[in-house]
């Protein structure tokens, strides 16, 4: 009992440790979120805000094990003609996944095509987008899941839909059975990791946040989703921080280093000729500002 309470005071410091950071940037980055229409997430779908107690008290959150620390990446359907550049965004996908839920491995899984789901799908009246059921896709998954996995996630290039009233969903996880699905279709790879690390996030038992701007927000167009930031807010990362146990200054180190690698340097002379893309790291620039100036201030600090 002892060191679970020692545990919590020491995330709280950290989230005052992070709002110091915050008072010291010319342009902040955690602010309060604002509500721009009431087509955005939270006047559509109301729900009870989670804080760090709520969380922490939730019998059903999950947290990793010795025997459950692997996050798994099943790829599902065809990739087309961009199959090869797609394969190294889906490996940064990994990559940046690995850093940022910092103490896990995560492996793929052997690729699967569509037909091997047996999901239902659709053809979008609006879009005429072929769309897959996000419920058949997890319990598909769930089929999957290896015995050592605390969760698996799945990636596809085709569209999502996780009702018929819906017109689409970038992705879906499910908390209880430890999987989650998210759509690459027409993504840029900043998208992408934040759309995969708020569904893992779910995973963990994180509901949407509700107190900063945070990649936990709930997400109802893709104008709402660009506006989130790339990591958690501090009440989200202390729940994070205690579900794992990383320290933060490491995680940070981690994140940065994917973000800042250079490619040219680290890959093997018999990988060069095959790494045709560039990593685009502009897209990531302010996110790496905001690491830099968090070191500085936590330093040695967890």
């Amino acid at each position: 009992m002892r060191r679970q309470v020692a545990r919590r005071e020491k995330a709280q410091n950290l989230q005052l440790s992070l709002l110091q950071v915050q008072s010291a940037l010319p342009t902040p980055p955690l602010l309060p979120i604002t509500v721009h229409s009431d087509s955005d997430w939270i006047p559509a779908h109301p729900e009870e805000p989670q804080d760090f107690e709520s969380f922490y008290r939730d019998p059903f959150r999950k947290t990793p094990d010795a025997s459950h620390s692997t996050i798994y990446i099943q790829t599902i359907g065809s990739f087309g003609e961009v199959g090869a550049q797609t394969d190294q965004y889906v490996e940064w996908l990994r990559e940046y996944c690995q850093a940022f839920f910092y103490g896990l491995s995560v492996k793929f899984l052997p690729a699967v095509t569509v037909a091997e789901t047996g999901c239902s799908f659709r053809v979008n009246s609006n879009s005429h987008n072929l769309q897959i059921l996000t419920g058949h896709l997890l319990r598909f998954l769930g089929n999957r899941k290896p015995k050592d996995a605390f969760c698996i996630v799945g990636i596809t290039m085709i569209d999502l839909y996780p009702k018929e009233s819906w017109n689409f969903v970038f992705g879906q996880a499910s908390l209880s059975m430890g999987m989650g699905v998210f759509s690459f279709a027409s993504t840029l790879l900043l998208r992408s990791c934040k759309t995969m690390t708020h569904e893992i996030g779910h995973m963990f038992g994180i509901k949407h946040c509700q107190w900063l701007n945070c990649v936990m927000q709930g997400s109802n167009h893709l104008e709402e989703s660009d506006r989130r930031p790339l990591d958690f807010c501090p009440i989200c990362l202390h729940k994070l921080q205690v579900a794992i146990g990383f320290k933060i200054a490491e995680r940070y180190k981690a994140l940065l280093h994917w973000m800042e690698e250079d490619q040219s340097q680290t890959a093997r002379p018999e990988e060069a000729s095959a790494c045709q893309f560039t990593k685009p790291t502009e897209a990531f620039h302010t996110s790496g500002l905001w690491l830099h100036r968090c070191l500085n201030i936590l330093g040695g600090k967890d």
